[in-house]
């Protein structure tokens, strides 16, 4: 009997390392695989996107008075849809540059922005991201910064300033001035020539419910004080919207999710006038 049960407790150490060898060989060669947790931060690829890019932007667009662009945003988790828009653009020859509306991300994780900028970097134009407020999640505004840069910036396309805005002031829990009052003054400082025209691109505008609409009418009365300000632009309701919300003549243009398989595209001329158009795909 006391052999049986010394051979019975030798079988169970045995298996009970051989179980822990084979838990610890499989996480040493899986660490690739597996997002351990949301604060992952690691960061392979490329970095500093739209820096990048609004060089790029900015020396292809030189001197030219009238451009155009194509307009999406809320890609997240549409992975299989996005691919499909950038082939779409792809095929196109008339396009400058595309801006992305924000949410890159569902939950902020490191390895969703690191599969949709590897998707859009199949782009033949370059393209800017703008901050939604799905990729404030976690530990994304972090990995926002190193993938694709700032949260506010601005660029030049021809004649016409393009002023992109954070306004997802709910996921800042209102700790810091979300919008950036100061970049917004910095960037009416601006007294370039090479610019005759101006448009503001943000993730979500006034009266949503992640804007801090104890400011809405300050934001609007110092926004239409740009040069010649054409419109807004939002994404992040996931629909087509049209409105001049304000009553003030001001445009506000909302660009479809990618899973509508919809885009916009904008043709700015040099004539202070524009085009929209609503393509599907």
């Amino acid at each position: 009997m006391l052999r049986k049960l010394a051979f019975a407790f030798i079988i169970h150490q045995f298996m009970k390392n051989l179980f822990i060898s084979l838990c610890l060989l499989f996480s040493l060669s899986a660490c690739d695989m597996i997002e351990y947790h949301p604060y992952d931060g690691r960061i392979s690829g490329e970095t500093g996107i739209n820096a990048k890019n609004i060089a790029r932007i900015e020396e292809k667009c030189a001197g030219k008075k009238s451009i155009r662009f194509a307009v999406t945003g809320d890609t997240q988790r549409d992975y299989d849809d996005t691919e499909d828009f950038v082939k779409v653009i792809n095929k196109r020859n008339d396009i400058d540059f595309v801006l992305h509306g924000g949410d890159v991300s569902d939950f902020g994780l490191t390895k969703e922005f690191l599969w949709m900028r590897d998707i859009m970097n199949k782009l033949n134009v370059p393209y800017v991201v703008l901050l939604g407020n799905h990729d404030c999640l976690a530990n994304g505004m972090e990995i926002f910064q190193k993938v694709y840069g700032d949260f506010n910036y601005s660029f030049l396309a021809g004649d016409t300033k393009f002023v992109c805005l954070n306004t997802n002031a709910l996921e800042f829990d209102y700790s810091i001035a979300v919008p950036d009052f100061k970049f917004i003054e910095r960037e009416l400082k601006d007294e370039r020539e090479e610019y005759a025209k101006t448009i503001v691109a943000m993730h979500v505008r006034p009266y949503s419910e992640q804007f801090n609409n104890n400011v809405d009418q300050i934001f609007q009365s110092e926004i239409k004080k740009y040069r010649k300000l054409q419109f807004c632009l939002n994404a992040h309701d996931h629909w087509a919207q049209v409105d001049d919300l304000f009553g003030d003549g001001v445009m506000y243009y909302g660009t479809p999710n990618v899973g509508r398989r919809q885009y916009l595209i904008f043709t700015i001329n040099d004539d202070d006038t524009y085009e929209r158009e609503l393509i599907e795909f």
